[in-house]
């Protein structure tokens, strides 16, 4: 079964930094999606970016250079770095993972982890 295990979500200031790692494990194909997703309260879930086995990237709008989304040599993790933090940044992030077409929105996975909490305080 699919294992998505996400880590290096903290509370920060506006304008800090925070690098998020993801690792994957379970998964048969050789030829996978894996992204990231945030959800804060009361709201949907909003996709980040996404990063296929063959190194095509999607980011969100919001993103606007801020982040980063890049994939060890084995494919099997993936990091965020995330620079200029905003309190509008507080949020769940969840690592997911999908067969499909790869794209950063949340239709795009089928499997998700457990979220790692971003806190951006003024």
């Amino acid at each position: 079964q699919v294992q998505l295990v996400e880590s290096g979500g903290a509370s920060v200031q506006t304008g800090g930094s925070l690098r998020l790692s993801c690792v994957a494990s379970g998964y048969r194909n050789s030829n996978f999606c894996m992204g990231w997703v945030r959800q804060s309260p009361g709201k949907e879930r909003e996709g980040v970016a996404s990063i296929a086995t063959d190194g095509r990237i999607h980011y969100a709008n919001f993103v606007k250079g801020r982040f980063t989304i890049s994939q060890d040599n084995a494919k099997n993790i993936i990091y965020l770095q995330m620079n200029d933090l905003k309190p509008e940044d507080t949020a769940m992030y969840y690592c997911a993972m999908g067969f499909g077409y790869c794209y950063h929105t949340p239709s795009a996975f089928g499997y998700w982890g457990q979220g790692t909490q971003v806190t951006v305080s003024l």
